[in-house]
Parts: C-alpha cells; sequence; structure tokens
C-alpha cells in the first residue's frame, strides 16, 4: 500500500436502498473513485455495525450486506482498481475496541447534541432508544481516525458527526502530545473537494420536506433500486407538487418542484443550472413530470440489467482480500493508541 491520501465513504447496509441513496451517496462514490483512484487510497466500506442502531431484521442482514455491496458495483465500482478497497466494518474488530476507547474522550452534551439522534429517536415508534443510537458518532469517528482518512465527502446530515471525529482527533493529539490520528478537513472543505456545495439530498416524492427513506414507511414517496420501472414512473407521476402554477427551483416554496429537478440533474449528469435554466418559467408540471418518470425508468431498466450480470464471486474474493489488508492497519493503529492510553507496554 502506497503512502496516499485516504478518502473514506461508505453507506448503511440494512434495508432496501433508494434511488435518494443512489444519486446522494453512490454516484459520488463512483465519482470519486473515477477521479480519483490514480492519486488517492479509497476505502469504500460497509459500516454494518450502524446497521442496527435502528431496529432490523436480523436474520436477513448479513445478506443484506452482500446485496448493498451489489449495488455499488452496479453503479460502476471496480472491483479491478488497486487503490479501491472494499471492506465491513465488523470483519475487522479495531473498529469497535477504538470505539470503546473514544467513548472515554467523548461528553455526553456533545453526543446529546447530535441532531440526528434526535431526528431518529423521534421516528421510533416503540420509544426504545438504544445506546447504540446515541453513541453512534464514536463509532463514526473510529471508521474515520483508524485509517487516517483526510477526506470524509458526508452530505450536511452528517456534517455534526464529520466534525466530532476532528475534535475527537485533536484532543487525543493535545492531550498525550503526539501526532496519533490524522485531523480530517473540514466539511466545508470536503464539499470542495468532492465539487458541491451542499450534500445532494433527494427528498420524498410525497412529503418533499423530508428525506427519501424506506424508514419513513412511505412507500409511494420512496423509488427502490428495486421498483419495477413502470411503477417508479408512476410515483414521479403522482410525485407532490404545488399550486404555485409556475416550474421555479425553489425549496422553500417549492420544494416538490425543486426535488423533481434535483432528480433529472442527477439522472442526466447535467449540471443543475442547466437543468434549471431549460425549465424555469414553465407552467407544465405534467411535462416535467413526465421527463423525470422516463428517465427514472430508463435508469432502472438499464441498473437492474447490470445488477443481474454481477459476479458474486469476484466480488467475495475482493472483499475479503481488502478485509485482510485494512486489517491490518487498523490493527497496527489500534495498538499505537493502546499504547498511549496505557493498555499495552
Amino acid at each position: 500500500m502506497e503512502n496516499k491520501d485516504i478518502i473514506l465513504t461508505g453507506i448503511r447496509a440494512n434495508g432496501e436502498l433508494t434511488l435518494g441513496n443512489y444519486l446522494g451517496a453512490i454516484v459520488p462514490m463512483v465519482k470519486l473513485q473515477n477521479k480519483y483512484a490514480n492519486s488517492h487510497q479509497i476505502n469504500m466500506f460497509v459500516p454494518d455495525l450502524h446497521s442496527f442502531t435502528t431496529p432490523i431484521n436480523h436474520n436477513d442482514l448479513y445478506l443484506k450486506i452482500i446485496d448493498s455491496l451489489k449495488f455499488y458495483v452496479a453503479a460502476g465500482i471496480d472491483l479491478n482498481l488497486d487503490n479501491v478497497y472494499i471492506y465491513r466494518q465488523s470483519f475487522i474488530s479495531a473498529h469497535s475496541e477504538l470505539t470503546c476507547i473514544l467513548n472515554n474522550f467523548t461528553s455526553y452534551g456533545e453526543l446529546l447534541r447530535m441532531t440526528q439522534f434526535k431526528e431518529k429517536s423521534d421516528q421510533l415508534k416503540d420509544n426504545f432508544i438504544s445506546a447504540g443510537l446515541f453513541d453512534y458518532p464514536v463509532l463514526m469517528a473510529a471508521d474515520i481516525l483508524l485509517y487516517g482518512a483526510l477526506w470524509v465527502p458526508v452530505g450536511d446530515d452528517q456534517r455534526q458527526h464529520l466534525e466530532l471525529a476532528r475534535n475527537l482527533s485533536i484532543r487525543f493529539n493535545n492531550k498525550f502530545n503526539q501526532r496519533l490520528f490524522v485531523v480530517p478537513n473540514t466539511w466545508e472543505k470536503q464539499q470542495e473537494f468532492i465539487g458541491r456545495n451542499n450534500g445532494a439530498r433527494i427528498m420524498s416524492l410525497k412529503n418533499p420536506n423530508n428525506k427519501m427513506s424506506k424508514s419513513l414507511s412511505d412507500p409511494n414517496g420512496t423509488i427502490l433500486l428495486t421498483d419495477n420501472p413502470e411503477n417508479a414512473a408512476t410515483k414521479i407521476i403522482n410525485a407532490t407538487t404545488d399550486s404555485v402554477g409556475i416550474i421555479n427551483y425553489n425549496i422553500e416554496n417549492q420544494p416538490g418542484i425543486t426535488n423533481l429537478l434535483d432528480i433529472l440533474a442527477l439522472l442526466i449528469d447535467e449540471p443543475l443550472e442547466k437543468i434549471i435554466k431549460n425549465w424555469q418559467g414553465k407552467k407544465s408540471y405534467i411535462e416535467l413530470k413526465k421527463a423525470v418518470a422516463d428517465e427514472v425508468k430508463i435508469f432502472l431498466t438499464n441498473f437492474q440489467k447490470k445488477l443481474l450480470e454481477i459476479d458474486e464471486t469476484s466480488l467475495m474474493r475482493k472483499l475479503e482480500s481488502s478485509e485482510y489488508l485494512m486489517r491490518d492497519v487498523a490493527t497496527q493503529r489500534l495498538y499505537k493508541i493502546q499504547q498511549v492510553v496505557g493498555l499495552r507496554p
């Protein structure tokens, strides 16, 4: 492994992946790979330990993890690139062990201020809020700090978690007067690095003020990557818009229309400014919906075809070889931390 700047990115493995996941997380991962695979080390990991911070079906979690990796490959992740590593978080025990250590350098107040914790807690129907959900940002910090990742391109919803990782690295380095952890770059620099000013967020088609998510129990507002293409197109046609009557890119007053413009720009890989210019001021909402529906149908048809063609043997070979290498890197860094805190000679 060469000494290159490290980019770290990942996506949860439980539940069905949505069009929002694809456009907001997977496409940026593929673009990062295509742009930086020769100049950087890219760690793409499945954070499976994060998967049950909220309720899931544990019986199919393992298979969901493998399925999620297939989605990455179908989207364009290249298993043959030497500088790209794909691994499962739970297969590298240093993630859990470093979290336990970092917990003792994290304050209760810091975790209590996390808006993601508040939002996800409010969504839990049985009011059982796990310590794992509360502690999730510390595990995320361990995911980052174990590998010395400088670049962690996350959306706005993960901004606080990135800041906690930065704070913990600085706090730890200062306390022990050593450069034990690489301090990840700021969220603003991350956005510049990946070429966008704000994290892409695809919203529900029925409730456009909410993020598109399977966990919202919002089937008509969510397009799954496994949806029948015709059914998905129908969801677009039935999407909630507004009574303004003129197409504008206006998140506050026209979130539904704005969401459709975002989806269209990302699906056809055109600058958002160009899409807005093409549609701004037009009065036919149905014309916009049909254009987006057609692109969604084309995309899902092609994507699902690629999904069926994936060679699982090659995928598992890449996964296991990456885990072997990453396990060694993570264990070495953990041992250094264990020495510093007095757990090893």
